[in-house]
């Protein structure tokens, strides 16, 4: 795979990845005349539940459901500058132009309007977009195991990269698909945040596992895999170093967790052969979640990474993909229970869901 870094009018870093051997030098010029860059992100702390937000008003003006022919993730064509200078491409990454952290954010107050229990802080990070490839008319499970491969190299090289960002405390690749999720660019791509904090998803599920290697001496995922793994009855999918399986809690109506055999922290740890079989496995698993409902399923794609300098002896790699669709034209909404409360209600038990999967 070869590298290529380059630089945007306005001075945002794209970086291309080519894994075709012929792939043409990337010299393009963006040639737009786009103003500098001015994020101002914050972060404040709800005093009631400890948990951080983000506020990022300038998102207000991100791109919104352009027509194909103007599509910013598509290749420049003449008279149609976009994100990407070059023609042509394979796999493009580049700071997001609209970002919710960004690195060079300004100070603001250490509290909100004085309260010293609303701490608030400058929003600083870094926000990347992920271009799967060039063609518009395709998705993450239309792409080649090849492919496919050279994205997982792409999330480790921009796992590593971020974790050397001052301030940056944990590092999300993630893939939205399908307007139901709320894609506003049906390119096909996905994001990468690297956040100022640790999330509150990943902290409650360090505290758990610590909790449980003190009593066991073992981790929580590695028990929880071999037991799918025994029963059989929520697998979706195996290959020589990963399994795909419908979580016995899942929340979601369609939720597959696709997990490593063996206790890795992040991306960059996988071996080659983990993330060949992890290519052959995750377009496994996408053609089942689109074959359920004949359909291309909106979904979510979200890795579960150890933090950048913490409990990287206890988080056990894996991706968790979900879905809001429910039947093929019914969605599940996060109403009362989920939003207000937290208590997930689904409407299908995982053993369906998963016998369903397997077709």
């Amino acid at each position: 795979m070869r590298r290529t870094a380059a630089k945007l009018a306005d001075g945002r870093e794209i970086i291309y990845f080519d894994d075709t051997p012929d792939a043409p030098p990337r010299t393009a010029v963006d040639t737009r005349d786009l103003p500098a860059s001015q994020p101002h992100s914050e972060v404040r702390r709800d005093p009631l539940t400890g948990e951080r937000v983000a506020m990022a008003a300038h998102r207000q003006t991100r791109t919104y459901k352009p027509p194909a022919d103007l599509c910013p993730l598509c290749p420049t064509s003449p008279g149609k500058p976009t994100e990407i200078p070059e023609s042509s491409y394979d796999v493009a990454v580049f700071e997001n132009r609209f970002p919710s952290f960004a690195e060079d954010v300004p100070e603001v107050p250490s509290t909100v309007d004085g309260m010293d229990m609303v701490a608030r802080a400058a929003g600083r990070g870094r926000c990347e977009v992920v271009c799967f490839t060039s063609d518009h008319n395709t998705s993450f499970g239309q792409l080649t195991p090849h492919r496919v491969r050279t994205v997982v190299d792409v999330w480790a090289d921009r796992t590593e990269a971020f974790g050397r960002i001052p301030g940056v405390a944990q590092v999300f690749p993630f893939e939205n698909r399908g307007e139901e999720i709320g894609v506003t660019l049906h390119h096909p791509h996905g994001q990468i945040y690297g956040y100022p904090f640790v999330t509150p998803k990943t902290e409650r599920m360090l505290s758990v596992a610590g909790e449980y290697f003190a009593e066991h001496g073992r981790h929580v995922m590695g028990d929880v895999l071999a037991a799918e793994r025994a029963v059989g009855t929520r697998i979706v999918a195996e290959g020589e170093h990963w399994t795909a399986f419908v979580p016995a809690a899942a929340r979601w109506p369609v939720e597959v967790h696709v997990v490593p055999h063996r206790q890795v922290p992040d991306l960059p740890a996988l071996t080659d052969a983990e993330r060949d079989d992890f290519a052959d496995l995750y377009l496994r698993v996408l053609h089942l979640m689109d074959a359920l409902y004949d359909r291309q399923l909106p979904y979510i794609a979200a890795w579960h990474q150890a933090p950048v300098r913490t409990g990287r002896d206890l988080a056990w790699l894996h991706l968790e993909v979900f879905s809001v669709l429910r039947t093929k034209d019914k969605l599940k909404y996060l109403a009362g229970s989920e939003s207000g409360m937290g208590v997930w209600i689904n409407d299908v038990t995982p053993e369906q869901i998963a016998e369903r999967l397997r077709g």
